[in-house]
């Protein structure tokens, strides 16, 4: 059925009248100046007329805006603001993929799930034009292209036609309207591998400006139109498609872009009861990236990275302050490990995964960007990176040694508050960063030295060029170390061969279009290559996204109750060992191990330890995290803390253990010392041991306890001696 344009207005006054009558009284009172309305209100109301407005949107939304004004004028409304309608929630039929829009949707309603990757600045434009002719008649023009001014042909007064008469824009009786351009991209989610995200332009208006940031995912009702490219001053026959923004429904539930239906959710509780205990956690580790052998390090790495995918729960206390639930994890591992490998999986494996390499970004590709002429319109527009692209999801960022010290310091807010901060060109913003970050270094002299077990892993992490204190914000931090071993290595050899062999051609693959083999199959499990059953790519981004939209874990008092006990525990373990070292402190003397002091840990630990139990808690699907959740999860801090042989959490934020620190002060006493005749000016241990990465607080208090214990006295003042 054809809609005849004159059939439009009475239809609308129908619909006003009969099914939003309170909400046109609204605007008449001067609390809105919009009406917001259902697809399935005017569907219900009319069906036809709901076919027509998807088919010539332009028209209709004009011809409904019109029938408002006139209705609230005669409902006595004030002539101040044009009142305006939204249309949202628009049928799936309407649903476009961006890649896909082509002329057959030019002029037409249509609706796409698509991520904002820039925002400009708010221009004003003129909604309503008054042009004054030169004998004074005034002329009244909408504006509804917003690429250029639309000026009267005709004076309506004195017949003069334009060019023969001169028409002035009245400004001050213009209506103006708040215009804002975006960019949108495709869902990751949704781009065939190895494609190029589409993207295109959008126009917002009204009450829609402002109400995107870079990396929010948006499901955009808008109407494609066209516009001639230019090549110079001459049109060509090629055209760019952009888009004015009818509404967007911003997310209301993480993870919408995967779809859960009641079936998936029924095999998803079936799989955790089946796999009691550690079952299941065991199941989801040999799942990560089944593709790489796990030797027995690795297989602990996997363990952790299983706990990654679900994370723990962010919280915001009475008092505003957030705590992050997102586990950070870092590898270091020397050439040839798979980090890359398990990176990449891991990237496409979380929903919303992103993958970054650090030897091709920048500070702004990480955080975000101020553009200037990202519309061509000479102003600056914000860009999103890496981060607020991966909010709720996950970042792994290859090559972190290769990331400069400019980038690495924006990294830093961005891990622990999880925010992003801009402030360039007069754009000022905060971006959310809520997302896990996996991150692998390599040694800058190719292999690593210093080995897991026979040293602490922060003098690995001193061989990766990157600076102690970022060390503290990861949770867990592994060493995978490339260390022969002949029944090891067999293995490995084996597996990798029959891994490669199992495979198809890719040229096959992509010749056959896919047809030959299903890349991601449909079943919830896969045989692996050790004959064991793992869960399918998507099946497994599936419970994740299930898990953590719908699972939000509390640790119960017998969990709270181990945590704190260990936490306790291990700090008293570390007072003694301080104790007793004090004994022999200060005296010169080598240290024996027994009385070197034991691994302490901070509130920064204890944080992670609840995020891993409450991850533990959210992969079992329990809303309540119990002791055996918090158990697992001291098992695999407990684990690496051992393996990584950190003594104190000072080496986490300097790099070495505060014994080590009080041995490298006294050895750069005795240089100084030998070096001057006995004499050691303060000025010169202060700069040594400045040079050493040691604070100058710390080499003061050695001097001090020195002072004290009477290793050393003040033979004058700021210069002392060691007593013979």
């Amino acid at each position: 059925m054809t809609l005849l344009a004159p059939d439009a207005k009475p239809r609308w006054r129908s619909f006003l009248e009969d099914v939003v009558s309170e909400e046109v009284q609204r605007i008449v009172s001067g609390q809105t100046n919009q009406l917001e309305l259902k697809f399935h209100q005017i569907q219900a109301f009319d069906p036809d007329f709901a076919d027509i407005l998807l088919l010539q949107p332009d028209h209709i939304l004009r011809e409904g805006s019109n029938a408002l004004r006139n209705y609230c004028l005669e409902m006595g409304a004030k002539q101040q603001n044009d009142p305006f309608i939204r249309v949202s929630n628009l049928p799936l039929d309407s649903r476009r993929v961006l890649r896909k829009v082509g002329h057959a949707d030019v002029q037409k309603l249509i609706s796409s799930e698509v991520i904002a990757t820039k925002v400009s600045e708010i221009k004003p434009r003129i909604h309503r034009a008054v042009f004054q002719c030169s004998c004074d008649y005034e002329t009244e023009i909408m504006q509804r292209d917003h690429t250029e001014l639309e000026e009267p042909l005709q004076c309506a007064g004195c017949g003069e036609r334009k060019g023969r008469v001169r028409f002035t824009l009245m400004k001050e009786k213009c209506s103006l309207v708040d215009n804002q351009k975006i960019e949108i991209q495709e869902i990751p989610e949704r781009v065939p591998s190895g494609a190029q995200p589409s993207s295109g332009m959008v126009i917002l208006e009204g009450d829609l400006v402002n109400r995107v940031l870079p990396g929010t995912r948006i499901i955009a009702n808008m109407i494609p139109q066209m516009h001639s490219e230019r090549k110079g001053a001459r049109k060509t026959p090629l055209f760019e498609i952009f888009y004015n923004m009818v509404s967007m429904e911003t997310e209301t539930e993480a993870f919408s872009e995967i779809k859960i239906d009641q079936d998936d959710i029924e095999k998803i509780q079936k799989l955790v009861e089946d796999h009691p205990g550690h079952e299941l956690l065991k199941l989801v580790t040999s799942s990560i990236a089944p593709s790489i052998f796990a030797t027995p390090g690795l297989y602990q790495v996997k363990r952790s990275l299983a706990l990654q995918l679900f994370g723990g729960v962010s919280r915001v206390s009475t008092d505003g302050t957030r705590t992050r639930g997102d586990i950070h994890i870092l590898l270091m591992g020397d050439p040839g490990v798979a980090k890359s490998q398990l990176l990449t999986y891991m990237s496409n494996l979380s929903p919303r995964g992103k993958f970054a390499s650090g030897g091709a970004v920048t500070a702004a590709g990480l955080t975000a960007a101020a553009i200037k002429d990202a519309f061509s319109d000479g102003r600056f527009a914000l860009e999103a990176g890496v981060l607020p692209l991966s909010d709720r999801g996950l970042a792994a960022i290859d090559e972190f040694d290769k990331i400069g010290e400019n980038e690495r310091s924006a990294i830093h807010p961005a891990m622990e508050q999880q925010k992003v901060r801009v402030a360039k060109g007069g754009i000022t913003a905060t971006l959310n960063s809520r997302c896990s970050v996996l991150a692998a270094a390599n040694p800058k002299k190719g292999r690593f030295t210093y080995r897991a077990g026979n040293a602490s892993i922060m003098q690995s992490f001193a061989e990766t060029g990157l600076q102690p204190a970022l060390a503290s914000r990861f949770d867990l931090i592994w060493l995978l170390s490339d260390i022969p071993e002949r029944g090891l290595d067999e293995k490995i050899a084996t597996h990798m061969i029959r891994n490669r062999a199992s495979g198809l051609s890719e040229l096959q693959i992509e010749d056959q279009m896919g047809s030959l083999v299903n890349i991601e199959p449909e079943e919830d499990t896969e045989t692996g290559l050790d004959e064991n059953n793992n869960l399918t790519i998507g099946f497994l981004r599936k419970y994740i996204a299930y898990a953590k939209t719908n699972i939000h874990p509390t640790i119960d008092e017998e969990a709270q109750s181990e945590i704190v006990k260990y936490y306790i525990q291990t700090r008293q373990n570390y007072q003694k060992g301080l104790i007793n070292s004090q004994k022999s402190d200060y005296s010169l003397s080598p240290r024996s191990e027994e009385e070197q002091t034991e691994v302490s840990v901070t509130a920064r630990a204890l944080e992670a330890l609840m995020r891993l139990t409450e991850a533990h808690a959210r992969l079992h699907l329990r809303d309540v995290a119990t002791k055996k959740d918090a158990e697992m999860a001291i098992s695999i801090f407990k684990h690496w803390r051992e393996e990584a042989n950190i003594r104190d959490e000072a080496e986490l934020q300097t790099g070495m253990s505060i014994n080590r620190q009080n041995t490298v002060v006294q050895d750069i006493m005795k240089q100084i010392a030998d070096e001057n005749m006995g004499s050691m000016p303060m000025s010169k241990i202060l700069d040594r041991g400045i040079l050493r990465g040691i604070d100058d607080t710390i080499v003061r208090s050695v001097v001090q306890k020195l002072s004290r214990s009477g290793v050393i006295y003040e033979s004058k003042t700021g210069t002392y001696e060691f007593v013979n």
